[in-house]
């Protein structure tokens, strides 16, 4: 109980509350479209969809960092489902779709955009705790009832104001955008083209080094920009409706 433990711990908490936001946005979306009695549910299953993926990436976070391409293919997938989101189900063929099978098609949304997104959140948990066991874990745990209750908060702003779903999907093409830059084959790239678009990184040690701040916020930017590009191009440039809920 040293003083580091207490920073670690007001660590841990903050960026719970920061990171956390983005899992809360993804449970908020993909459960929009359910019908009100599976609403609930959905948000439990995403949510233990969430926490378990974290639980799964701390066992082996150091060696996923590492793997040349994966936050390349991670920010692609992440593209896709923030694309989905933001453009809705088709109109036609829908309707036939039992209600198990929406509720389980919205955790699978879920599950996909929390695989790519967790992978960074446990790593600045992880960071917080300075080896830490315990520290790590409430980390961990902390998450749930944030996720839960995020997503809840988030789900009835969506409900009232339509267009905050664009402004979610803006936000998963800004995470999208930042990972890809941030791939370790990427990064060597930039590095040996212009040291300058990179800075070292003491939390991700597996690589070494990240995005300096312009590059970092251009490509978030950009990734916020193809989503809201694509939405509005597949929605027939209709920008201010939301895809319907159900």
């Amino acid at each position: 109980m040293d003083s580091q433990f207490w920073v670690g711990l007001v660590q841990i908490i903050w960026i719970d509350l920061l990171l956390s936001g983005d899992n809360a946005v993804v449970i908020a979306l993909a459960c929009r479209g359910l019908p009100e009695r599976q609403r609930k549910m959905g948000i439990l299953l995403g949510a233990g969809a969430a926490v378990g993926l974290r639980i799964l990436f701390a066992l082996v976070i150091t060696y996923l960092l590492a793997v040349p391409f994966l936050k390349v293919v991670g920010g692609l997938l992440l593209f896709w489902i923030a694309a989905k989101l933001v453009v809705g189900e088709e109109d036609g063929g829908h309707g036939d779709v039992a209600a198990s099978d929406n509720l389980w098609g919205a955790v699978r949304t879920i599950a996909i955009a929390d695989a790519v997104m967790s992978l960074d959140n446990v790593l600045a948990i992880a960071a917080a705790a300075h080896g830490n066991v315990w520290l790590f874990i409430f980390g961990l745990a902390l998450t749930v009832p944030l996720i839960v209750f995020g997503s809840a908060l988030i789900l009835g702003i969506i409900e009232r104001f339509p267009a905050f779903v664009w402004a979610g999907a803006a936000l998963l093409g800004w995470i999208a955008g930042d990972m890809l830059l941030n791939d370790p084959v990427i990064l060597k790239q930039m590095q040996a083209f212009n040291p300058a678009l990179v800075v070292a990184d003491t939390v991700n040690t597996a690589v070494g080094i990240k995005a300096a701040p312009i590059p970092h916020y251009t490509a978030a930017v950009v990734g916020a920009l193809i989503v809201l590009a694509i939405g509005y191009v597949k929605r027939g440039g209709k920008a201010q409706e939301a895809p319907p809920a159900h």
